[in-house]
């Protein structure tokens, strides 16, 4: 088969790759060369986009040289977000009663939260409880953003409750997998309880509505796009759901052991440019 009939072909794919431990390398950041390779594949067709927790505020940034095409999945699924015209699309916001009772659990718990909703098209970020160190630095790491906006010392409003995307908290484990448990048992909500670079000590709880996730985002995109296979990239828990909805998983090597065994197909590590290379490899016929 020859290589434009091999384009024509793989053009019905649709490519999505998780961010963070996946298509980013060293320093979440995407390289040079992965930046190459993916426009060099998106300019001969290939339907490629993101899906990730990051907001769009850092999306903007860290793919920003990457000619990206297609709405990006962000925030696990709970907003779609258009590289082009900045605007915000699918708002999955948490039902307003149960908004309440998330806060009424935080509060019993007295566990502090960021309350994260969608503003004039761009996400608010207000904080509820003492601000830990750990807090702070993390919002000072991300406030810089037209796309998002830290309002640390306001309550949330009640416009913006109704507009809530997520709770987003991080803690010691033990303590947080109890709030977990309590929030898990509430109907019409979606926490994802999981460790990530802070390390085993400190685990992250994220609570969004029962309609948000990668998967239910993906399921739309494919629809919309008419994508014939899906090919999916992860490493982590939160992209499990995803990559079942995939026609080929692809894990990376430095993905948890549940991710690999899940997978039809384990590659490189993320900081080898590999999901980029797989991409540019497929669309041209040369895997």
């Amino acid at each position: 088969m020859g290589r434009d009939k091999v384009v024509a072909e793989k053009s019905k794919t649709l490519y999505v790759s998780d961010l963070d431990g996946t298509l980013l390398g060293e320093g979440s950041r995407l390289s040079r060369r992965s930046a190459e390779m993916l426009n060099e594949a998106i300019a001969l067709g290939a339907q490629f986009t993101i899906a990730t927790a990051r907001t769009p505020a850092t999306i903007a940034t860290l793919l920003k040289d990457v000619d990206m095409r297609l709405p990006a999945i962000a925030m696990t699924g709970a907003v779609r977000w258009d590289f082009r015209s900045h605007d915000y699309s699918l708002p999955q916001f948490i039902d307003t009663d149960k908004v309440h009772q998330l806060l009424e659990v935080y509060g019993r718990h007295s566990l502090p939260v960021f309350h994260y909703s969608l503003g004039d098209n761009r996400v608010e970020v207000r904080h509820i409880g003492a601000l830990s160190d750990i807090e702070r630095q993390f919002a000072d790491d991300r406030d810089d953003s037209p796309f998002k906006r830290f309002l640390l010392d306001h309550t949330p409003t009640e416009e913006s409750l109704r507009r809530t995307l997520l709770f987003y908290s991080m803690q010691p484990t033990e303590i947080h997998r109890k709030v977990y448990e309590e929030i898990a048992a509430i109907p019409g909500v979606n926490p994802v309880f999981y460790h990530d670079i802070f390390g085993q000590e400190i685990a992250l709880l994220e609570v969004f509505s029962e309609q948000t996730s990668k998967a239910l985002a993906l399921r739309s995109l494919v629809e919309e796009v008419g994508a014939e296979r899906v090919v999916v990239f992860g490493d982590n828990v939160n992209d499990l759901p995803m990559m079942q909805e995939a026609t080929h998983a692809v894990a990376v090597g430095n993905a948890i052991e549940q991710v690999r065994q899940a997978a039809d197909e384990v590659i490189g590590c993320n900081t080898d440019d590999c999901v980029a290379e797989w991409i540019l490899r497929d669309i041209t016929g040369t895997q």
